[in-house]
């Protein structure tokens, strides 16, 4: 579906074929919400208001990756762009793209006055579109070619760009369950060209109480976010979900590495979702999974994406080893 079209935009959406990739609509919730323990998928975190909502997140005082990540990029863009000698930057969960200017300057001021693409992809067709349209405004020499896609789907149909760099930023990567990563880092690989390049940007373990501040912030904006994945289901699937009687539950797991983040019923209910045909009784207490953010080491993911046919060409972090950009290459 062709969502906007001009001389140098174009956005189009591949959300209808959700259905086709995860069976019968809603059927991902359904069985989430069916298992033990329960789950919903972490792309419906992300409608309009949720995306909205994790910009905010980004500005809080306790949650350092996206600072920490842009400083990285401010120094090393100039590096990068020189390295990958790319003209289009494919990006992964766009969002508001706004550290994709620190990449995009390197690229533009690179070529000069040469065309470049950027290919934002994202599940959020609102904030792809507003972020599009500043781009363009910005940078004269931009040819922006957006898609409103899962990862999955966005990777198997890619517009026809030159020299690819597909960046995958914002600490996203630890979002994936360690069984999905090698299939996610397969269809990368499948959907770039050999001496192609894959840029990703990684949070590192550090101590307890800093990761756990940086998802449970004090202005409760994380809380929110999380929340409002029970709105967007109501609003989506005829359900009668009441957010007021959960709250957000977000604590690390050190065995794992990883932060678990969490709806948490305060007490015994019934919740429907009237479109799915799916009833639910929950405990007091119970938990229902909504996302995960593991955390890394450098040398076990750089040997993980060798062994996948990656090729690493640099690694950038910043002055406490918090967080890490790498930039790799499909060989």
């Amino acid at each position: 579906m062709l969502l906007a079209s001009g001389f140098r935009l174009s956005v189009r959406s591949l959300m209808s074929r959700v259905v086709a990739v995860k069976g019968s609509y809603g059927q991902d919730v359904v069985e989430g919400l069916s298992q033990a323990p329960r789950s919903i998928p972490t792309y419906y975190l992300y409608d309009d208001y949720g995306s909205e909502l994790f910009e905010q997140i980004c500005i809080q005082p306790e949650y350092y990756p996206t600072r920490t990540e842009r400083q990285i990029l401010r120094r090393a863009a100039p590096e990068i762009a020189s390295i990958t000698k790319t003209r289009s930057l494919v990006e992964l969960g766009s969002g508001s793209s706004s550290k994709t200017r620190l990449l995009l300057d390197g690229m533009v001021s690179y070529w000069e006055e040469q065309p470049v693409y950027y290919v934002p992809i994202d599940v959020s067709a609102g904030i792809l579109e507003r972020s599009a349209m500043a781009l363009l405004d910005s940078y004269p020499t931009l040819t922006v070619q957006g898609l409103v896609a899962t990862y999955e789907l966005a990777l198997a149909d890619l517009p026809p760009v030159p020299d690819r760099l597909v960046a995958f930023l914002g600490s996203t990567l630890g979002n994936i369950p360690p069984h999905e990563c090698d299939h996610f880092f397969a269809q990368v690989a499948e959907a770039l060209a050999v001496g192609e390049y894959f840029l990703i940007g990684v949070d590192l373990q550090k101590d307890i109480a800093i990761l756990e501040a940086a998802y449970n912030d004090q202005a409760g904006v994380s809380a929110a976010f999380n929340l409002n994945i029970l709105n967007h289901l109501n609003r989506r699937f005829g359900g009668t979900f009441i957010p007021a009687q959960f709250r957000h539950y977000a604590p690390y797991n050190p065995t794992a590495h990883q932060i678990e983040i969490y709806v948490t019923s305060d007490r015994e209910q019934t919740v429907t979702l009237g479109a799915l045909s799916l009833s639910l009784h929950l405990s007091a207490g119970e938990k229902i999974l909504t996302e995960v953010s593991r955390k890394f080491q450098v040398s076990e993911l750089r040997s993980q994406l060798a062994s996948l046919g990656f090729m690493t060409q640099g690694v950038w972090t910043d002055s406490q080893d918090w967080y890490a950009v790498m930039l790799l290459q499909k060989n």
